[in-house]
């Protein structure tokens, strides 16, 4: 029955977030218990549903971003190609300065989608940190290990026998930490927590037969924890990889199947969730532009792939959580992309440019300059399709050199002072006209 860590996430920025959704998870798991439904797994789904309407804000930002990158990227992409060969400081300060200008006329930060990114994955990772560690964040699953902890605890060699078990290894430091050999029954406890959370089915029997006095407990711990963990048929404690050994040994194919279930799922709700979200261009005359595109393109065909493997060898709650997060995200996406749809973009560009200008009046940067060089840019944009003069080879050139030469030297003899002068005549009439 795999489990993970009894004990709370305490760094520095993940503890608190992870806190915070653990109370959000214990009131879900509170309610569906006083309605006799108490599920991991209903709880896992509705709890996933919650926090992806609170980042609802987030997603909408997101996507608006996306959206103006693909109207304003043109202009950018033509602000490249005009300096694409130069590396001279002069220019290389006036790219920087149009570049600017092109996200002031949007109204938007070139760290736009980085910003809204690092403040979701936080979050993101609290999530995993809760559904990983649910007996840590909800009481009710934690006392479904009473009193069977308490009384084991109290058996003379517990303390050895439970460190024999195949995955104690991952708590060597609790039993070696002084509150562990002391004897303080709060980290004991937490202790003997921690690794049946993570006992096979083979364990918890051998607790059985090692302490007979101790079958009740053990027969009555296993029947609360597997009504909260049977999620349609699978204890969603176990990794499907497990739950597939177990049932090739014991012959039950069908658990087989259903065990394939979720990262099946997975990989599916992933690739369809990939399909929803706004596509980039792909083309660009920008060469370390192009190369990220296609390894966004690449990351995102890999995502599916990469969901069903975790999801074979990570808990099925974990699995779970995985598809009920797609397919919110993928709801998500239709509502969100319908919204933005209905939107005036160019209303969104002016309003967006307008908090730019008093932005910058603040910090005394002169709007007007920024958007002359926007300006300047957009013209650059609607030029760059007009078909360039092709360059003259050297005959060529010679030829027009020497037709000039004759031209200017008419009536005159070459390389006197009537040919020249002729030729500073015509070169005025020209500039004149």
């Amino acid at each position: 029955m795999p489990g993970i860590l009894l004990t709370q996430e305490s760094t520095f920025i993940i503890g608190p977030i992870t806190k915070l959704l653990g109370f959000i998870m214990e009131g879900i798991f509170f309610v569906i218990d006083k309605i006799g439904i108490p599920n991991i797994g209903l709880a896992i789904i509705l709890f996933t549903v919650v926090m992806y309407l609170l980042m609802m804000p987030l997603t909408i930002k997101q996507q608006k971003f996306s959206k103006l990158s693909a109207k304003m990227n043109p202009e950018l992409q033509a602000v490249q190609a005009k300096y694409k060969n130069k590396k001279d400081n002069e220019s290389m300060m006036a790219m920087q300065a149009e570049t600017q200008a092109v996200y002031a006329k949007y109204g938007v930060s070139p760290s736009g989608s980085c910003v809204q990114l690092l403040i979701q994955l936080p979050i993101m990772w609290a999530l995993y940190r809760v559904i990983y560690n649910m007996p840590a964040y909800v009481s009710s699953i934690k006392e479904a290990f009473y009193p069977l902890v308490e009384n084991l605890m109290n058996q003379a060699g517990s303390k050895e026998f439970i460190q024999g078990f195949s995955n104690a290894g991952m708590y060597a430091k609790q039993f070696e930490n002084e509150a562990f050999t002391s004897g303080v029954a709060t980290y004991v406890q937490n202790t003997f927590i921690d690794v049946l959370n993570k006992a096979s089915s083979a364990e918890w029997l051998s607790i059985k037969d090692k302490f007979p006095i101790l079958s009740g407990d053990v027969d009555n711990t296993l029947l609360l924890l597997n009504r909260y963990n049977n999620f349609l048929g699978l204890n969603i404690a176990n990794s499907p990889s497990f739950t597939m050994k177990e049932a090739m040994e014991a012959g039950a194919y069908g658990m087989i199947v259903a065990a394939l279930a979720i990262p099946v799922l997975a990989a599916v709700t992933q690739w369809i969730n990939v399909k929803l979200m706004p596509q980039q261009n792909t083309s660009s005359d920008n060469d370390q532009q192009n190369t990220m595109m296609q390894s966004m393109k690449m990351m995102n065909m890999m995502m599916p792939i990469m969901s069903a493997v975790f999801c074979y060898t990570l808990p099925a709650g974990v699995g779970l959580y995985w598809v009920a997060g797609a397919v919110v995200r993928s709801i998500q996406q239709v509502v969100i992309n319908k919204h933005i749809d209905k939107m005036d973009l160019d209303e969104l560009i002016r309003k967006n440019s307008d908090k730019a200008k008093k932005k910058m009046e603040k910090a005394g940067v002169r709007a007007e300059k920024l958007n002359a060089y926007a300006n300047m840019n957009t013209r650059n944009v609607a030029a760059s399709s007009k078909p360039s003069r092709p360059s003259m080879s050297q005959e060529e050139k010679d030829e027009a050199v020497k037709k000039s030469t004759e031209y200017y030297s008419k009536n005159a003899k070459p390389g006197s002072i009537a040919a020249k002068a002729n030729m500073v005549k015509q070169y005025n009439e020209k500039n004149n006209r």
